[in-house]
């Protein structure tokens, strides 16, 4: 069986996911007799053309081909042109497209290969649920996401819980949690003791990771160190004096080690699909406070694996709570047995091996 992946927002979580699916896939032992192919853009800012290939296993096929994130009628076009172009090539049996714009581009290319093909849909968080954008972008972004469902068919894979309610009113769908390789997040853990508690959060500093409120959460509280892992175009919002940016880790594996060092993770997303950052700090065995939004409260049961918050205030008592180290300890372990209970990869790669071969 052939599987062609069609990704264009290469960055963030879903290059995580799109990286974990390559070793998963492209490991004979585990794929079942399914030959890969991700075709990928590599337009966006954090995104390395140079060093895709170093990242990426070598038993499945990379392609790259030119997407833009934005609306743009010409590009789009020749992005539907050139994807036509190498989907005739492979001839899949299965088409996934992951994130709206490829699941746009993608669901026309699909189309004009006039033959059947088996086509599956990952929005990994919907546009329409973003809150950058007007109340009437949000309605032509559901429409679009309704519309193109009614009229190319196919079958979303929703990442979480609350995304997979969402698509149940949207059309035909299905559930595969996100996961992550728990066994190599693991091995990057250590015992690690901070003088003064730490706090963190993985990710690209955008709007979407709310760097203002992790701003004004760091000012709030003078007595704890902040730190976070990545960078961005918005990191001019990070200016309290205990919050430190590392930059971005060429190697993922250093990108983890930092996060073992923390105390708390703390994600102030302002909406999600179901974060993988989220994910690894669980499995890592740190406490998490999080916005109360679709993603986050698919992943966190309150007082067991940390705490969902809708009001900056309702941090001070979660941080006093916090401050004891057993019950860190507590929900840390709690947090590990969740994910290898629900968002364990190896698991969840399996059950999109069953819808593929359905």
């Amino acid at each position: 069986m052939k599987v062609v992946h069609v990704v264009e927002a290469l960055a963030g979580g879903v290059t995580t996911y799109c990286k974990d699916l390559s070793f998963f896939f492209g490991n004979p032992e585990k794929n079942e007799g399914i030959n890969t192919t991700i075709i990928y853009s590599a337009n966006r800012m954090e995104v390395d053309p140079v060093n895709i290939a170093k990242e990426f296993s070598k038993g499945i096929s990379l392609i790259e081909l030119n997407m833009v994130r934005e609306f743009s009628p010409l590009q789009d076009i020749k992005s539907v042109l050139k994807l036509i172009k190498e989907l005739k090539k492979i001839k899949p049996d299965v088409i996934h497209l992951h994130s709206s714009k490829a699941g746009v581009l993608g669901r026309v290319a699909s189309f004009f290969l006039f033959k059947k093909v088996k086509l599956f849909y990952s929005p990994h968080g919907y546009s329409f649920l973003r809150t950058d954008i007007s109340k009437t972008s949000k309605k032509v972004y559901w429409m679009i996401e309704k519309s193109f469902q009614k009229i190319f068919g196919g079958k979303t894979v929703a990442c979480g819980d609350t995304e997979y309610e969402i698509a149940k009113k949207i059309g035909d769908s299905s559930l595969v949690r996100n996961g992550i390789n728990i066994e190599e997040v693991t091995k990057n853990c250590t015992e690690n003791k901070n003088d003064i508690l730490t706090v963190g959060i993985v990710g690209r500093i955008t709007y979407a990771r709310n760097p203002k409120l992790f701003n004004e959460i760091a000012l709030k509280h003078p007595n704890l160190n902040f730190v976070w892992i990545g960078d961005g175009e918005l990191n001019h919002l990070i200016t309290a004096p205990n919050i430190r940016i590392t930059g971005w880790f060429l190697q993922r594996e250093n990108a983890l080690k930092e996060l073992d060092k923390i105390d708390i993770y703390l994600q102030t997303s302002l909406w999600e699909g179901l974060p993988i950052a989220l994910l690894e700090a669980m499995a890592m065995k740190k406490p998490v406070l999080a916005t109360n939004v679709i993603g986050n409260k698919d992943v966190v049961i309150p007082n067991e694996t940390g705490f969902l918050f809708d009001d900056i205030n309702e941090l001070d008592s979660y941080f006093e709570i916090l401050k004891e180290e057993k019950t860190r300890v507590r929900f840390g372990e709690k947090g590990l047995i969740r994910c290898e209970e629900l968002f364990d990869q190896n698991k969840n790669f399996k059950e999109l091996i069953s819808l593929y071969k359905q």
